[in-house]
């Protein structure tokens, strides 16, 4: 198997960050829905979202990173990924990928078991 720096989770931390950031920032300063429960998921995606991506800076000590980052870079993708899109669409329908996200997170955390 080739294994690839583990470094690289912090530059993926970086830009996970740096979006976490911007879509918080837009959530709080410019984001509107008409359902008020629509700003709710979005909070709760941008808490979830930057809350991973500060785990990510730890993946380059855990036993096995890539599974650690991995599945953190997935749930932010599949969890917040999706809560943003049905927030912003303000349409549940598009909250078929959350939990996956969900349990990637889970299985993220897990991995520090092994």
């Amino acid at each position: 198997m080739v294994r690839m720096d583990p470094r690289i989770w912090h530059k993926i931390a970086a830009i996970s960050g740096m979006a976490a950031l911007g879509l918080g920032t837009y959530g709080f300063h410019v984001f509107k829905p008409k359902d008020p429960a629509y700003k709710e998921v979005w909070d709760t995606a941008s808490l979830y979202h930057l809350v991973h991506t500060v785990a990510l800076l730890a993946a380059p000590v855990t036993g096995r990173p890539e599974i650690f980052g991995g599945l953190l870079t997935t749930g932010i993708l599949a969890f917040s990924g999706t809560c943003y899109v049905v927030a912003y669409l303000e349409d549940r329908k598009y909250a078929t990928l959350a939990p996956f996200g969900g349990f990637a997170f889970i299985g993220a955390w897990a991995s520090l078991l092994l």
